[in-house]
């Protein structure tokens, strides 16, 4: 049997159980890592969820990352290789069927790397859009909590329409602002 989608309210522990695990795999990846961040909807405030902790990692190099693996494993992560996007690691942490903490890991100046991000700071720049995302995840995971890929499915339309938004608004945001933080989420 599948898990059971739920979303639940937004919990505040969500960014200190990031930090906790950003120091963990700061430690596996060392000088390969360049960037860590708290990416998905548990890095946005007052966003319902699911209890999964999503995290985007920027390395050096993919052939380092995935000589990583065994380590990985060690700490309770499955290595997933590109798991369907081209140029990603993924990794899952479970406790049994619940998934505890999402890593999405590319190398420097892979585009997903940016794509992510908007998406992130634009629902945090915008709680209108947010909350309209938050919306449409209860009501699927209420038509859909046996069924992931349905729950999944039902949510690209809005996700590649929020991207083109938020990838807009990302430039022209950097063409007004100094250049972010290599590490911003670490301390947040």
């Amino acid at each position: 049997m599948a898990r059971k989608i739920e979303v639940v309210p937004y919990d505040p522990a969500w960014p200190g159980i990031f930090r906790q695990e950003a120091e963990i795999i700061q430690v596996i990846l060392g000088a390969n890592l360049i960037n860590l961040h708290h990416v998905g909807s548990t890095a946005i405030p007052d966003l319902a969820a699911k209890p999964t902790i999503d995290m985007l990692i920027e390395v050096n190099n993919l052939a380092a990352l995935d000589a990583c693996n065994p380590t990985m494993v060690q700490f309770g992560y499955l290595p997933k290789g590109e798991n369907g996007i081209p140029g990603r690691r993924y990794f899952q942490k479970l406790a049994g069927k619940m998934h505890l903490f999402h890593i999405h890991a590319f190398e420097k100046g892979h585009p997903d790397l940016a794509r992510h991000l908007a998406f992130r700071d634009y629902l945090r720049a915008h709680p209108h859009e947010a909350r309209a995302y938050q919306v449409l995840k209860q009501g699927l995971a209420a038509r859909f909590p046996n069924e992931p890929q349905a729950y999944t499915s039902g949510k690209t339309d809005f996700i590649q329409a929020m991207n083109q938004r938020a990838s807009a608004w990302r430039l022209l945001r950097d063409s007004k602002a100094p250049p972010p933080s290599s590490v911003d989420d670490l301390s947040s």
